[in-house]
C-alpha cells in the first residue's frame, strides 16, 4: 500500500528549490511505497483538507492545531516537524486522535549553539556599533566603544537540554564561568561540561550574557519577565534563540530602554514575522535575525534528513526515534 506524504511549501526557495537541498530527499527512497508532494497550497495552518489528503505530514511554520484531526476522513497519522520545537502542533491532541509528532532534537543542536555564540560575540566585540562607526567615518570614535573580554565574564544558561549543553560544550574554552539553570537536570551533567548548576535567580544575578535554550511550553512562556530582567546585572545582555514568548517583549523593550539591562540579541520574538513598528527594530543595542540565524545548508540537511527519516520508519512500520511525548 502507497503511504502520501505531504512536506509544507514553506520548506521551498524563491526559486522552487528545497531549501534543505536534493540530498535529503534521497532518504525517502527507503521505502518506495511513499508517494510525497509538496502541498499545493501555501497555508499558515494545517486544515482538516489537507489531513484528508496525506498519511503524514512534513511540516515547518504552519500550526498543526488538534480541530483539523477532527473529521471522519482523517488521514495523516504522523506529523514531523522540520525542526526542535513543537510549540506550533497540538501534540496532546493529536495523541488523542493516535497521530504521532515527531521533531529533530539531535540535527539542531550544534547549529543553534554555535548561533547563540556568534550573537554573544558579536555583542560582546560590539560588532555592530563598529561596523556603523567605520561606514560613517567615525573611525576616531572606537575608544569609546570597547568590547567586553570573555575570560572575565559569566555565561549563563537557561536550559541545559540538548542544545544548552552543546552550548556549555562549545563556550567552555573560553575560560569564563559557566552556570545552568534547569530543574530536570542533575547537577553531575552540567557539571562534566564545566558549569555549575544554580538557580534561577543566583543565574541571572551573576551572569554576563544569559541565553535562553528552553522549549517554549506553559511553564516557560515569559520566563524573562520584568522582574527577571530587573535582576539581571545593568551590564548584561540576554539572548534569545529559543521561541519569542519566553520573553514578554513588552518587558524586554523597557529593560533595554531603561537601561536595566545592556543589550540583546534576538532571533525570535512574540509576533513572526516581526512588525514594521517594533521598537526593538530602532534600537542600537540589539541585534535582530529572522528566527534564521542557525540556518545553514549543513543544518537545513541534517534537520530534514532527521525528520523525513522518521516518516520513512513510521511508513515502514518501525517507531520513530525522535516522537515528542504527549
Amino acid at each position: 500500500m502507497s503511504f502520501r506524504l505531504g512536506l509544507t511549501r514553506d520548506l521551498l526557495t524563491p526559486a522552487g528549490g528545497p531549501s534543505f537541498g536534493p540530498g535529503p530527499l534521497q532518504v525517502l527512497a527507503g521505502n518506495p511505497a511513499i508517494e510525497w508532494e509538496y502541498l499545493p497550497e501555501t497555508v499558515d495552518e494545517i486544515t482538516p483538507d489537507i489531513v484528508a489528503r496525506y498519511d503524514g505530514l512534513y511540516v515547518n511554520s504552519p500550526r498543526v492545531p488538534g480541530a483539523a484531526f477532527a473529521r471522519p476522513d482523517r488521514r495523516v497519522r504522523i506529523v514531523a516537524r522540520h525542526g526542535v520545537g513543537y510549540d506550533s502542533v497540538d501534540v496532546g491532541a493529536l495523541a488523542a486522535q493516535g497521530v504521532l509528532t515527531t521533531n529533530t532534537p539531535i540535527a539542531v543542536r550544534r547549529p543553534v549553539a554555535v548561533a547563540a555564540l556568534t550573537m554573544i560575540l558579536a555583542l560582546a566585540g560590539r560588532l555592530f556599533q563598529k561596523d556603523r562607526l567605520t561606514r560613517s567615518g567615525r573611525w576616531h570614535e572606537r575608544t569609546a566603544h570597547m568590547g567586553q573580554g570573555l575570560t572575565t565574564r559569566t555565561l549563563g544558561v537557561l536550559g541545559a537540554g540538548g542544545i544548552g549543553r552543546e552550548l556549555l560544550a562549545l563556550a567552555r574554552p573560553f575560560g569564563w564561568r559557566m552556570l545552568a539553570a534547569d530543574p530536570f537536570v542533575d547537577a553531575g551533567v552540567v557539571e562534566k561540561l564545566g558549569a555549575s548548576k544554580v538557580s534561577i535567580d543566583t543565574l541571572l544575578a551573576e551572569s554576563d550574557f544569559v541565553v535562553a535554550a528552553v522549549l517554549l511550553d506553559a511553564r516557560t512562556r515569559h520566563l524573562m519577565n520584568a522582574q527577571r530582567f530587573a535582576q539581571m546585572k545593568r551590564s548584561a545582555c540576554f539572548v534569545n534563540l529559543a521561541r519569542g514568548p519566553v520573553a514578554d517583549e513588552r518587558a524586554l523593550i523597557e529593560a533595554l530602554r531603561s537601561g536595566t539591562i545592556a543589550g540583546a540579541g534576538l532571533d525570535v520574538f512574540e509576533q513572526e514575522p516581526i512588525a514594521p513598528d517594533n521598537p526593538l527594530l530602532a534600537m542600537d543595542n540589539v541585534i535582530l535575525t529572522p528566527h534564521a540565524l542557525c540556518w545553514t545548508d549543513e543544518c537545513f540537511d541534517a534537520i530534514a534528513r532527521e525528520g523525513l527519516g522518521c516518516l520513512v520508519d513510521f511508513s515502514l512500520g518501525r517507531r520513530p526515534a525522535s516522537v515528542v511525548a504527549p
